[in-house]
């Protein structure tokens, strides 16, 4: 039996280590990661193997020749150009005659080869994929088997709604060899995504195994120290890492440690390593070969490659520092800070976290740096998160990190195409969308600067301008010490997963677009934005109905520029407004709970007393409404978005409603009552807006007070939906107090239960498991229907460790009593 190792991949996510290293050569405690599996191919008395090349191919080569230093036989397949996973075994099927073994040159794992080739010969199958169980399957390829071990359906990085096992694909395959019939040669073409897929499709005997023992895949910096503990640590069986000294420590031939040095293991010391008086090492660390720590320098938890030199008094915690490096005296590097080959780093100077320096850098003594060299900041694995890219002020979101930011979202979208900037009023967003839109030019794209107009507002603009998208700035109204930015697509709707990810990729890889000076895009402000808007505002509606009823209502305009634009519609339409808090003021841009409730306490004492047809507050984005009924009470979001739902099925006559998957079945009743229909989304903005693009959508809510009225815009605009709430009461003659008595009584109930990430792909897993007759469509999360009356949803949140569990029932304890239950189920799930 032959295997192939696939080692052609850059490792862009492991830069700067692969700036000089292809992604399988680079150092795992005392060998390449390639030359781990090496071992286990060998161990498993497979000796003759093949490996696919493409990126550095030489340095591999070069390495390992023809593998008989190793007692393998190794052969060489390289592409010219990349041809994908299955593409590069293609191209050595001259070299494949019988039965073999596909893995992953750049993963390290001991799972046990033999024992899938056994079951891949049992099961008679012509393609055999190995999975295994992770934490986090979110960046992996999921695969679904059934009971006999047959793929029964794949899922492509999903999001954690959409996680029903946590069993990932490992990239190691027993292969029959007529397999790579199935598609021609020299073109672009994937085990996980072409090929599998087509062999599912058609029926194939195409198998499922999964593996005990460990498998990591070496994508990012943090995997990469994380398999290196583990290495360290004995949780992976691999050849002889050394002589054990004790305590932990393990060294190789010529390695010299003073007296009074302090060691305390796990630690691997490379050949002729030189550690000198007074040096203090904590585990786990590396230290390969020919690398001098001196006097007192300090290393706890790093990874240091072969030919360093550390110096007096150093510092190095959680770091990584790559090949023939100095570090002089006192210097400090900090958690996640990476030196590329062959840097300088002068004497006290400081590191600061998770900054990497590339390649060939000198750093003058005393600096601080805070920001990477020459590249761009990388501090963390994932940029969106539910209000898109957030962060402490000048703490996580700086002015270069928002410039980067800039010309990354820039990079992902045409040369000299626009895109629209916005902010709201505090200081905080203005610094940084200054930033952002430096960095937009730089990449060819023009910037549209609206200034400080409400989110809808920017919305439109960005749609009916023709842009390629739009970002808005905006201290979190939730923290004042927080600021998000939120990105538009040109249809002024939040990005689509796939958007928000291939700007990550473009910031992490750091492979920003530069364009040339003549092409360098334009800066300048939007015009006649408020009036482009009003006008088709108002021809959205019924004015005329509106203007001949002459409401009077209270709007609380939460000192935000919604009052700049909302008044005078109101005034265009003959409403008598009592308007609170219409000043601009940037400091109410983010106020504490307890403000807000008693602004919300305020609008409905005032509303009481005046004997208004409604009382508004608008978010500070002018996007979502807390809304007062005619006598004084403040409506609860979902009983609002039941009675808005049957107004507006009723003024249409009939329609689609798009809601989330967690709100009540009462919907549905409403529309079945309106002759119309219900369209479930996920629980987001993003689902909520795509689906408000569907034919026959009339309207869409979330139930905390977003509304969508795709007769104007599909996206989210609190200011047309106080107007079309003033069109219905008016249009049918009723108040809001009636709409609300009007909605059938239902019963609903929700909490959250705290659930480390590391878990939450094994309780999707098990929920799925467990009560699989008892789940329907899968929108989001997992929804349990108990009866006709009784549903429980287990919703992941996305950006926190906990699950949001939501229950409907025939009452209100029985409600609450559903959701403490599944609370506790969920809780014993993650032993």
């Amino acid at each position: 039996m032959k295997a192939v190792v696939m080692a052609g991949g850059s490792g862009s996510r492991l830069r700067p280590l692969t700036i000089n290293h292809p992604k399988p050569m680079v150092p795992m405690v005392n060998k390449p990661v390639i030359g781990h599996i090496l071992d286990l191919v060998k161990r498993h008395g497979i000796t003759d193997v093949v490996i696919t090349l493409q990126y550095m191919a030489e340095d591999i080569q070069d390495y390992f020749g023809d593998g008989r230093s190793l007692g393998l036989n190794i052969e060489y397949s390289i592409e010219e150009t990349p041809l994908g996973t299955a593409g590069s075994v293609k191209q050595a099927q001259a070299l494949l005659d019988d039965t073999f073994i596909v893995i992953s040159g750049d993963a390290v794992t001991d799972i046990d080869l033999s024992a899938a080739v056994a079951y891949h010969q049992t099961k008679d199958a012509l393609a055999t994929i190995t999975l295994y169980h992770v934490a986090n399957p979110l960046e992996y390829g999921v695969i679904i088997i059934d009971e006999q071990g047959r793929v029964h359906q794949f899922l492509e990085k999903p999001s954690w709604g959409e996680v029903i096992s946590d069993t990932v694909n490992t990239g190691i395959y027993v292969l029959e060899p007529e397999v790579l019939d199935y598609f021609e040669a020299g073109v672009n073409f994937d085990f996980s995504q072409n090929l599998f897929p087509m062999l599912l499709e058609e029926g194939k005997p195409l198998y499922g195994y999964v593996a005990q023992g460990y498998w990591c895949d070496v994508g990012n910096l943090a995997e990469y120290m994380r398999a290196t503990a583990d290495i360290l640590e004995g949780r992976v069986r691999l050849e002889e890492i050394g002589r054990n000294l004790g305590g932990g420590v393990h060294a190789e031939e010529g390695v010299e440690i003073a007296p009074d040095a302090q060691l305390y293991g796990p630690i691997y010391l490379g050949h002729g390593v030189k550690i000198k008086g007074g040096a203090i090492i904590h585990g786990p660390t590396v230290i390969q070969d020919y690398t001098v720590l001196d006097n007192h320098s300090h290393v706890d938890r790093s990874v240091i490659w072969r030919n360093c030199y550390i110096g007096e008094g150093a510092e190095l915690r959680g770091a990584i520092i790559g090949r023939q490096c100095s570090l002089k005296n006192k210097v400090v590097v900090f958690e996640g800070g990476v030196v590329g080959d062959s840097s300088v780093i002068g004497e006290g100077a400081v590191i600061h976290p998770s900054v990497k320096i590339w390649p060939n850098k000198e750093v003058e003594a005393g600096a601080t740096v805070k920001a990477s060299i020459i590249w761009g900041a990388q501090g963390r694995r994932v940029l969106f998160g539910r209000y898109g890219v957030t962060g402490l002020v000048n703490v996580d979101l700086t002015p270069e990190f928002a410039a980067k930011l800039g010309a990354a979202f820039a990079a992902t979208l045409p040369k000299g195409s626009t895109v629209t900037t916005n902010r709201d009023p505090h200081r905080s967003p203005r610094m940084l969308k200054r930033g952002i839109i430096s960095g937009l030019p730089s990449a060819g794209v023009n910037a549209m600067d609206l200034s400080e107009v409400p989110i809808p507002v920017a919305r439109f603009i960005t749609r009916v301008s023709n842009a390629a998208g739009g970002v808005h700035v905006r201290l979190s109204p939730y923290d004042n010490r927080v600021v998000d930015v939120r990105f538009f697509d040109s249809k002024g709707q939040d990005l689509s997963k796939n958007a928000e990810r291939n700007i990550e990729r473009v910031f992490f890889r750091e492979d920003f677009r530069r364009v040339y000076l003549d092409e360098i895009g334009e800066i300048y402000y939007a015009t006649e934005v408020y009036e482009r808007y009003s006008e088709a505002f108002l021809s959205a509606l019924n004015v005329e109905a509106i203007r001949e009823a002459n409401p009077y209502i209270v709007v609380d305009f939460a000192n935000a520029p919604t009052a700049e634009v909302l008044t005078p519609l109101l005034t265009e339409m003959n409403c008598r407004v009592a308007a609170l808090n219409a000043a601009v003021n940037q400091q109410k841009m983010s106020i504490p709970p307890e403000e807000f409730q008693h602004s919300l306490q305020q609008l409905a004492l005032i509303c009481e007393v005046l004997e208004t047809a409604i009382g508004v507050r608008l978010d500070v984005g002018g996007e979502r409404v807390f809304v007062v009924d005619d006598r004084g009470s403040i409506v609860p979001g979902t009983w609002l978005a039941a009675a808005v739902a049957a107004m507006a099925l009723r003024a249409a006559g009939g329609g689609t409603i798009a809601v989330p998957v967690s709100m009540p079945d009462v919907f549905d009743q409403i529309a079945r009552d309106h002759n119309g229909k219900v369209l479930r989304t996920k629980v987001n903005s993003q689902a909520l807006m795509q689906a408000a693009n569907e034919p026959g959508v009339i309207m869409a809510t979330d139930g905390n007070g977003s509304f969508i009225w795709p007769v104007f815009q599909p996206v989210i605009d609190g200011m047309m939906t106080v107007a079309k709430l003033l069109e219905f009461l008016t249009t049918q003659q009723t108040t809001l107090s009636q709409a609300v008595s009007a909605v059938p009584v239902f019963y609903m109930w929700q909490g959250e239960i705290a659930c480390p990430w590391e878990s939450k792909g094994t309780v999707m897993r098990l929920l799925n498991r467990q009560y699989k007759d008892l789940l329907g469509d899968q929108i989001d999360g997992v929804k349990i229907h108990l009866s006709d009356a009784e549903w429980v949803l287990v919703l992941p949140d996305p950006d926190r460790p906990l699950f949001h569990v939501h229950a409907q029932a025939d009452s209100q304890a029985q409600a609450r009593s559903l959701v403490e239950k599944y609370k506790r189920i969920v809780e014993g799930l993650q032993d």
